[in-house]
């Protein structure tokens, strides 16, 4: 999305566009008009949980984990049983005969009741996003691992569903859904299966990266949507639906351009909500250092798309809403699926308070463009399974920085409080104010790895601050008094400051 140009023109918009030079020792003001507001905030701050051994019953996290989530309390958790670990995620992994199917949940059922118990009385997202591999046409048939716990990346082959295919994937997951909300079902053969599961799931996602899994075009993705949410509306007519879930969006616009137009789809199809993800990279040669800009520039790249994508859903669908349910960063020393158990090089400290301000820069920019929910990756990772997205310590369990922002940001902001007018020049700092019913409340990001001072208009005489940062590492944060005209951020650090009323 880059472009290069040699016109005078061009070069003075580019130097209009900069901040105004402020004298050495002038510090830009932080400047908040509370009472002009300029939306209503509509983002809700969560977080995506991904299957894996760490999270079954009997690991050396698996209470901490879920205590985390639970404390968390957080709507909107998307829970996605994933293609590493495909006894753990796929029902039904053998086609079914004339003679018997292959139905089972014993290793599937214990993490995701203990899922569903943890948020219970929040709405989720559940997204058993691995098709089973017996629906698509390969050379030679799809094997797995016997022990479920081995991370396995070759079980997505092939690219067109079998004869029949579509109308069988349609009643895979129908059954899925039913075991779940419906008791039981009925197999292919006519037998029950019954599990006394009645949850209520308020949503459910179609897949995860279709534009990687199964090389899925905009056409085919829609007809399998199409033939999903059909099957499932049929047992659990009021449930609603997330398509699409793209890892590159910049890069799919007739994705968007096609799933979004109603006119490509069966009569009644909803398009509830659309998703699509987003990390940031950087490159093995560098340290911290570069990462403090190469994080964020890559961000405010995505933050473009995300604009580009909100203006042809606004064409074509402005009803429906949006979840970014893949936000975060990943090293790059994280992926050798050849050697997937081989240790993965420390991760120093400071990264986890990068990361989480990274996040919390996200949060806040798509606030501001209206998107209705905002979801951190992931809360657990461990080496094989990318350790520099995790929430929480895989060794010890306990929440690490990542996890204290995206907690710091849903204690105190919440949809229905009103963004208002706030201006800071400052390229290191974004900040913004919030008027909420628990008090005037701003939102402070130190995006570099020094200490920043950031002076207020306004002379705070009752306050306090709450901070993750380089200095209090992964605990969590402690109201600190504040007064006087000026807030000073420790490196990569997110604050909150509730003023008094």
């Amino acid at each position: 999305m880059r472009r290069s140009g040699n016109s005078c023109v061009g070069l003075w918009l580019a130097l209009w566009a900069l901040p105004m030079a402020l004298p050495a020792q002038e510090k830009p003001q932080l400047q908040v008009n509370w009472d002009k507001e300029q939306l209503v905030l509509k983002t809700s701050a969560t977080l995506q949980v991904v299957v894996n051994p760490l999270l079954r019953r009997g690991s050396r996290i698996h209470d901490q984990a879920f205590a985390a989530l639970r404390q968390l309390s957080a709507d909107y958790v998307r829970y996605v049983p994933w293609l590493p670990y495909p006894r753990l995620a796929v029902a039904e992994l053998e086609p079914p005969t004339s003679e018997r199917t292959s139905w089972d949940f014993s290793l599937i059922d214990p993490m995701t009741l203990d899922f569903l118990e943890a948020t219970a009385g929040h709405p989720v997202i559940l997204n058993f996003s691995t098709i089973p591999a017996w629906l698509f046409q390969t050379e030679a048939p799809v094997t797995w691992p016997k022990d479920p716990d081995q991370v396995f990346w070759s079980y997505t082959k092939g690219a067109e569903l079998r004869e029949g295919g579509l109308e069988e994937l349609g009643q895979y997951y129908a059954r899925l859904v039913s075991w779940y909300t419906q008791g039981g079902f009925t197999d292919e053969l006519g037998q029950r299966h019954t599990s006394n599961h009645r949850f209520k799931i308020p949503y459910w996602e179609v897949f995860n990266e279709p534009d990687i899994e199964h090389q899925t075009t905009a056409e085919q993705y829609t007809a399998r949507y199409d033939a999903v949410v059909s099957a499932i509306r049929a047992v659990e007519p009021e449930m609603k639906f997330v398509g699409l879930s793209l890892a590159y969006p910049s890069t799919h616009p007739e994705m968007f351009e096609y799933f979004l137009n109603p006119k490509n789809h069966q009569p009644g199809i909803p398009l509830d909500l659309i998703s699509y993800h987003f990390y940031a990279v950087p490159t093995k040669t560098q340290t911290v250092d570069h990462w403090q800009y190469t994080l964020f520039d890559q961000a405010d790249r995505f933050l473009a798309t995300v604009r580009y994508v909100e203006a042809i859903r606004k064409r074509l669908s402005p009803q429906t809403k949006t979840t970014l349910n893949e936000l975060g960063t990943i090293l790059p020393t994280d992926w050798h699926p050849d050697t997937p158990y081989a240790p993965d090089p420390p991760i120093p400290k400071a990264y986890w308070n990068l990361s989480g301000a990274l996040y919390a820069y996200l949060y806040l920019e798509v606030a501001k463009l209206g998107i209705d929910i905002a979801g951190e990756s992931q809360l657990v990772g461990y080496p094989s399974q990318f350790p520099s997205v995790t929430m929480i310590d895989w060794t010890t369990g306990e929440p690490n920085a990542r996890y204290r922002v995206l907690k710091l940001i849903h204690d105190h902001l919440a949809p229905g409080d009103l963004l208002a007018r706030t201006r800071l020049v400052d390229q290191d700092i974004a900040a913004q104010g919030f008027r909420t019913a628990r008090g005037n409340k701003l939102l402070l990001i130190n995006k570099r790895n020094r200490d920043a001072t950031v002076n207020l208009a306004q002379e705070i005489r009752e306050g306090t601050l709450e901070a993750v940062d380089v200095m209090s590492g992964s605990t969590a944060p402690s109201p600190m008094g504040l007064s006087g005209k000026s807030v000073t951020l420790r490196p990569f650090s997110v604050a909150i400051v509730t003023l008094g009323r």
